[in-house]
């Protein structure tokens, strides 16, 4: 394999067997999805479990409930919004200097800082728990352009479709997510059994662990996905914002690749709502911490054997048509949402979530890599987190909206389903070929 710039060598030190099936037949396939392992314990108990009950219980403390709310929701607005405006310029400057390694190893190590640093926070101090929180989730999802970026290069050197390998990157980051908040949960409710004082400790030790398994587990990928040569090496180098004017152009060009950002900007709106505000709305039904605790957990394991699986499908029936299989379910899901009554129906929706949230995400992941020029990946994959970014905040914002016309939650999770028709709709008019024909003529 080449490393440093240098042209991309097919990999045949391939493995035979479930491996290969799998779309992990090779050391840079096998390194490149080991960092969906790495930072989804970032993803799991910073975003997700721990973090938000600690800000509010310890470093919110003396605030009004609807005041650490506010902050809290602030700061996760600040934060994707910084990764969405500079994702472009990055990603421009990626393709043309053989960078994309360096910048994930960037963004990767200001996010392990700033994880560590949370250790560190004490009672009342939400001001500088906000910077970090702002600070790590910029390391981690700045990292997500230069990772998803390599993605095509990964699994063209390899040999291996690009369902396979991004599903198997989901299927890693579940397992891995999900063995680390086992983990420190298990701490948290029994911190004598690791010999610590108390919860509190347990939960700072928490993020220390975090911070050390997203480093740790990056290395792989450092070592041994070969740095994909600059996209424009041969000719002159523009600058980073006339090549960003330039690619802007090119996407609109690329009609189907364009079509399918737009499909997917809309149905994520919904899947990121779930993801987002399944905890709050639990806890608003009466649902008790330990049963979410309980049914995150289950998502994090369930969810391992149905990317794999979404991958396989991928492979046999085509991507859209298993992507819109999982919108499907996810319109179900909203259907369910609006019925659910009790903690069982709950872990229904979890289990129904855990089924095609992976699938979903990666086939995005990979489709999208599919129909867009591979010398030219980390600038359309900055488009791409934009899109995610913009989910990320569009849609609670749209469910929050919902609640307010309708007084009621449930009326709003129902609401989501619309995300999930339009979405599908706008999919089912990309014509996958001959956007995969463009993006391959295209290439130099």
């Amino acid at each position: 394999m080449a490393r440093g710039g240098g042209p991309i060598m097919h990999d045949t030190t391939q493995r035979p067997g479930w491996l290969q099936r799998a779309g992990l037949g090779t050391p840079a396939t096998r390194a490149w999805a080991t960092y969906d392992w790495a930072n989804s314990a970032y993803v799991t108990i910073v975003v997700t479990a721990v973090f938000p009950i600690f800000f509010q219980r310890v470093a919110a403390e003396g605030l009004a409930p609807a005041s650490a709310t506010w902050r809290y929701g602030a700061a996760t607005t600040l934060a994707l919004a910084l990764v969405a405006v500079a994702a472009p310029f990055l990603g421009a400057l990626a393709d043309v200097r053989p960078w994309k390694k360096r910048l994930l190893g960037a963004f990767m190590g200001l996010g392990v800082l700033a994880t560590a640093g949370l250790a560190t926070i004490g009672t009342g101090d939400w001001h500088v728990a906000l910077a970090l929180f702002v600070l790590g989730n910029v390391g981690a999802y700045g990292s997500f352009v230069f990772y998803d970026s390599l993605l095509p290069h990964v699994a063209r050197s390899a040999g291996v479709g690009v369902d396979r390998v991004s599903t198997a990157g989901y299927a890693l980051g579940y397992l891995g997510g999900g063995l680390l908040l086992a983990v420190v949960l298990a701490a948290v409710s029994k911190p004598e059994w690791f010999g610590l004082a108390d919860a509190g400790v347990a939960v700072r030790v928490g993020f220390l662990a975090t911070a050390v398994w997203w480093g740790v587990f990056t290395v792989p990928l450092l070592l041994r996905v070969p740095e994909p040569a600059a996209g424009n090496a041969t000719g002159p180098r523009r600058g980073a914002l006339r090549q960003l004017g330039a690619t802007v152009r090119e996407l609109i060009g690329y009609r189907d690749a364009a079509l399918f950002l737009a499909a997917f900007l809309i149905y994520n709106d919904g899947i990121v709502t779930i993801i987002r505000m399944a905890t709050v709305y639990g806890a608003e039904l009466g649902l008790g911490s330990g049963a979410m605790m309980g049914a995150i957990l289950m998502v994090q394991f369930l969810g391992i054997p149905f990317a794999f699986l979404f991958g396989f499908l991928g492979d046999r029936i085509g991507t859209k048509r298993a992507l819109l299989i999982a919108l499907a379910v996810y319109g179900g899901i909203a259907v369910t949402g609006y019925l659910m009554r009790t903690a069982t129906h709950f872990f229904v929706l979890a289990a129904l979530v855990a089924t095609v949230q992976g699938g979903a995400q990666a086939l995005s992941r990979s489709l999208f890599a599919s129909m867009i020029p591979a010398a030219r990946s980390a600038e359309f994959f900055a488009f791409f987190a934009i899109a995610e970014k913009a989910a990320s905040i569009l849609g609670p914002l749209t469910f929050t909206a919902a609640v307010l016309l309708t007084g009621s939650s449930r009326v709003a999770v129902l609401w989501l389903g619309a995300f999930f028709a339009v979405g599908a709709l706008l999919l089912s008019r990309v014509d996958v070929a001959r956007g995969r024909a463009h993006a391959q003529g295209a290439a130099p």
